[in-house]
């Protein structure tokens, strides 16, 4: 039955409600569930099932009934595999790992452990994930996680320790960088002087292509598909600045747009939010600001609107016309103009937002509070909580919450992640 099961995640294509990726099936914080806020309530259950995976703030991934979760405990990088909606655990691959990487450069006391999200391929059954120290490993998910491929960043392309930028402490935390499946490709952003974005070949792991741009790697949440004219292209926030490159026959790797953009403690953290050929990018510290670019291939990246207001870890959500973001506070600004509509709360550092069929967002933010709040188009001129819940009261809620299949994950950085089912 095992490996029955198995079989059919093996073959299961990539459904509406998965969360295969990091930010979700889109990779933009973006689902097709309704948040189920019912009769003036939120109709959540009591926690289901809780869960430990390891240290480190990556987020889990949901696949049909299984969710993968990567980890480092005692010494070891740890992909764990539990029924999602049980947490039954099912299976564990391990592999020798520093708890920092190898160029650790200050924060120690803020994070440790995989910071990347595991990427699933549902064409292959193959999951990727990346650690600190610059593993890049793949497993058969049908084969119980048994490695296919694996190869590491330092070492096979000599990526240098991140640069110190300015008068700011010196940082490096190592890999953060979610990896992305595009095509017959996992694209990486790597930060070595051959490129700063990379393309395997995802069954194999050979390299096929970097991008001509060199820039080090950044400390954010990885890179994002795009259409530009019509061609497939891949966007970055890295160390330098926006980064958009071609991913076409005759021009992998060419640089679309390259905007300057950098952060005291090489903190461009936040991830590039694209919608069609726009991208959103933030960051806080000396930059503080939110800008919205329009991206063509004749006229590479076009400021639309740049605005003092920032986000610092939470990734933006665009839909139906807005742009929100959790830091500190709630925030809500026109898409369009850059204004702002409304913004409130308090949210700490940590957050992050998905964005529900029924104008609803759901907010994952300080030490573990879980909110449920309206968009604005239910609420336009407001900050509106419907419903709040404290999960955790330990640790920061670094890692992105996750919504699939009518049920949330919210999980921290010590590895206590907890499944909360939404009825159906």
């Amino acid at each position: 039955m095992r490996c029955l099961m198995m079989m059919l995640l093996m073959t299961h294509s990539a459904a509406a409600g998965d969360w295969p990726s990091w930010r979700g099936l889109g990779r933009n914080g973006v689902v097709d569930e309704p948040s189920d806020w019912s009769d003036g309530r939120w109709t959540l259950s009591d926690e289901a099932w809780r869960a430990e995976v390891g240290e480190g703030s990556s987020s889990p991934v949901v696949v049909g009934d299984r969710l993968f979760a990567f980890g480092w405990r005692d010494g070891q990088d740890v992909l764990t595999c539990l029924h999602a909606d049980t947490g039954e655990r099912l299976w564990e691959q391990s592999t020798p790992a520093p708890r920092y990487g190898r160029h650790a450069r200050g924060d120690e006391g803020l994070y440790a452990g995989p910071c990347s999200t595991p990427e699933f391929d549902p064409e292959t059954g193959l999951i990727h994930t990346l650690s600190l120290d610059g593993d890049l490993i793949a497993r058969d998910v049908q084969q119980a996680g048994r490695i296919r491929w694996r190869r590491n960043l330092y070492d096979d392309f000599d990526a240098p320790v991140r640069p110190k930028v300015g008068r700011s402490a010196h940082r490096d935390y190592g890999y953060t960088s979610s990896p992305l499946v595009l095509s017959n490709w996992l694209i990486v952003e790597v930060g070595a002087p051959e490129g700063n974005l990379m393309a395997f070949d995802k069954r194999t792991g050979e390299r096929v292509w970097a991008s001509r741009d060199a820039s080090s790697a950044g400390h954010n949440g990885g890179p994002v598909p795009m259409l530009v004219d019509g061609v497939q292209c891949v966007a970055v926030h890295n160390f330098a600045g926006l980064l958009v490159v071609r991913t076409d026959d005759g021009h992998v790797g060419e640089t679309v747009a390259a905007v300057p953009w950098v952060t005291d403690f090489a903190n461009n953290i936040a991830t590039a939010a694209v919608f069609q050929n726009n991208v959103v990018a933030t960051s806080s510290y000396n930059q503080h600001r939110m800008a919205r670019f329009r991206v063509t291939l004749a006229g590479g990246a076009e400021t639309i609107w740049d605005i003092p207001q920032a986000s610092k870890v939470c990734s933006p959500v665009i839909v139906d016309g807005h742009v929100y973001w959790a830091w500190n506070e709630v925030a809500c600004v026109d898409f369009e103009t850059g204004a702002v509509r409304w913004q409130g709360g308090q949210t700490g550092d940590a957050g992050s937002l998905i964005a529900t069929n029924d104008q609803r967002l759901i907010l994952w933010s300080g030490r573990g509070r879980l909110s449920l709040l309206d968009q604005a188009g239910r609420s336009p001129d407001e900050l509106r909580i419907l419903a709040e819940r404290d999960v955790f009261q330990q640790a920061d809620a670094w890692p992105h919450v996750v919504l699939s299949n009518g049920r949330l994950y919210c999980k921290d950085r010590t590895g206590a992640i907890v499944c909360i089912r939404q009825p159906r």
